[in-house]
């Protein structure tokens, strides 16, 4: 207790926080990094493995919906009228009023040299080792500092002047340049983590998704943090995990953190709840807002949506995009999303540059006029303009598990609605888990229709039942997750959950809060403060204990448990 009177925060970090690694895996990126760090690495959650089979996959995930039946496509342009009336911008099927801008769309050679987004094309992943000649490693160090297209050639270059006899295929590639690889060179793309579960199916099984987190992890642990596999008795790990994962999938993640990845210890936590300390509040509704999963939509859908909206106006040049297929080209989107979209009443309109990625060839580059680039992001609040998902379901042998990560589990009624913890931290999960729509779970019922944004907040906040709580969560609204960084987002939100609340609610505010870093790594940076505070460590789960015995009832180390810190680390941190 001395100790915490005399030390200075950073100082603290320092000590407590050098041998903390920090895990926050998502769908489409994990996040890792030591606790004495400010921000964490951001790498893609994949891997390209080579393979020789014939035909060979190229995507291993499960079945993306890419038909639109004639009813989800009416419900999507009427969600899109209804946005557009909202936005006072055209109708779907509107003709602009003396064709205010013209639409043309040109092949150009360079980039806008005053557009500082993020216009530059994206390069096909080089998929052969680095040659050993000396001449080769003098070439590479010359080229080095060159960027963009040219690099792109020179290395084309490179791999064409060696003879077949000297290429070797990279056996593993991961990160963004997984997502590069082109679907005509000979490797299987894997995410292990999609849509909020890992992302099993009858084609990609249980054991080949921990090897691939572990590979992942794995890499990301000795080329990112320089940890190797020996020295990482030394070091412990903070699992900070999304809360639609269920408990086996939590079980099998610690097992891949300290027995395949050798951590001496691990403790897990929810997002949630370590974003609620990655900001330093005491009393927050947390709304997270991921890649591929928030409470009611799939937010991936929104690049598929943009590039929905701009084939219907006839601003999409008329290349081959798909997204299905081709990783890049969500890329390609997700950055354009990220650029271009907002959330602002008229009409959004912005010159951009569309790259079209032909197997093997070098990026061509279109320069057009996007339109209606406030329409994506509002699908947030009216997800009908989102086509569904189509999950496949797991194996029944997955659910056949009796070894319970949580606490207390058969007491959860369906759908689940927020626990209010220590913290007053109120999660949004409206609807059921991904995998409660299949026949395994049919006593079950069937999940909710799309709620939107603004409903989800509203129903999750007035379940909590007292008045005064009710105030202080609609006054405490937390949006985290990339898509939280949206221009716009923070008044809509305001302005649409007040709207919500039904009018015999004594309630007539409603704030989100600014958060006080990048809203992506907020709940990383959370459990690195949960981590270097926790002194006793008395949930913490060691290595040798885990693999010997697993979990055991009434160890007090179970999921929940670890929600629970010393009161001196409480004080600490708000002090």
């Amino acid at each position: 207790m001395d100790y915490l009177k005399t030390v200075v925060p950073s100082q603290l970090i320092a000590e407590r926080g050098s041998n903390l690694v920090v895990i926050n895996p998502g769908s489409a990126n994990v996040r890792i990094g030591l606790a004495q760090h400010d921000i964490p690495f951001n790498i893609p959650h994949c891997i390209a493995r080579y393979t020789n089979q014939t035909p060979k996959l190229n995507v291993q995930d499960q079945l993306l919906n890419s038909q639109v039946t004639t009813v989800q496509h009416m419900e999507r342009e009427k969600a899109y009228d209804i946005i557009a009336s909202l936005m006072k911008i055209p109708f779907l099927d509107e003709e602009v009023a003396n064709n205010a801008f013209p639409r043309k769309i040109g092949r150009v050679d360079g980039y806008n040299p005053h557009n500082g987004r993020k216009d530059m094309a994206l390069a096909w992943t080089n998929i052969y080792e680095q040659e050993k000649n000396p001449s080769l490693a003098t070439e590479g160090a010359t080229n080095e500092g060159q960027v963009g297209e040219s690099l792109d050639k020179n290395a084309s270059t490179d791999v064409k002047e060696l003879s077949t006899s000297e290429r070797k295929y990279r056996q593993f590639i991961y990160g963004e340049e997984a997502l590069r690889v082109s679907p005509a060179d000979p490797y299987c793309l894997h995410r292990p983590i999609r849509r909020g579960h890992l992302n099993i199916s009858q084609r990609y099984p249980m054991q080949q998704v921990l090897e691939d987190l572990h590979a992942i992890w794995d890499w990301i642990l000795i080329e990112k943090l320089h940890i190797p596999q020996s020295e990482r008795n030394m070091y412990a790990a903070v699992l900070v995990l999304p809360e639609t994962f269920d408990n086996r999938e939590i079980k099998e993640m610690v097992s891949v953190v300290l027995r395949d990845l050798h951590f001496s210890s691990a403790v897990v936590h929810q997002e949630g709840l370590a974003a609620v300390f990655g900001n330093g509040l005491s009393t927050a509704c947390v709304v997270n807002v991921g890649a591929q999963v928030t409470s009611v939509i799939c937010v991936e859908d929104m690049s598929r949506c943009l590039l929905w909206t701009q084939r219907h106006h006839q601003t999409w040049p008329q290349i081959r995009t798909d997204i299905l297929t081709k990783p890049i080209d969500l890329l390609m989107l997700n950055r354009l999303r990220e650029s271009y979209c907002e959330i602002r009443e008229g009409e959004v309109d912005a010159v951009a540059v569309v790259h079209s990625y032909d197997d093997g060839v070098t990026a061509g580059s279109h320069r057009t006029r996007l339109t209606a680039l406030n329409v994506p992001p509002m699908g947030l609040f009216y997800p009908m303009l989102f086509v569904p998902d189509v999950y496949p379901p797991p194996p029944r042998s997955w659910f056949h598990d009796y070894e319970d990560m949580l606490e207390d589990t058969w007491h959860i009624d369906y759908p689940r609605r927020p626990e209010i913890s220590d913290s007053s931290y109120s999660g949004i999960n409206v609807g059921l888990p991904m995998w409660d729509n299949f026949p395994v779970f049919s006593s079950k019922p069937k999940k909710e229709e799309k709620v939107g944004l603004a409903e989800a907040i509203t129903g999750s906040i007035l379940s909590t039942g007292r008045i005064d709580l009710k105030r202080k969560l609609f006054c405490s609204i937390q949006l985290i997750g990339g898509v939280a960084l949206t221009p716009g987002i923070i008044p809509t939100v305001e302005e649409r959950v007040l709207h919500s609340i039904p009018s015999n609610e004594a309630i007539d505010t409603v704030e989100v809060l600014q958060s006080r870093m990048d809203a992506t790594f907020v709940s990383w940076r959370g459990g690195s403060i949960l981590g270097i505070l926790d002194f006793s460590r008395d949930a913490w789960i060691h290595r040798e204990e885990w693999i010997r015995n697993g979990i055991q009832v009434g160890s007090g180390r179970k999921y929940k448990d670890s929600y629970y810190l010393q009161a001196q680390a409480v004080c600490y941190i708000n002090s």
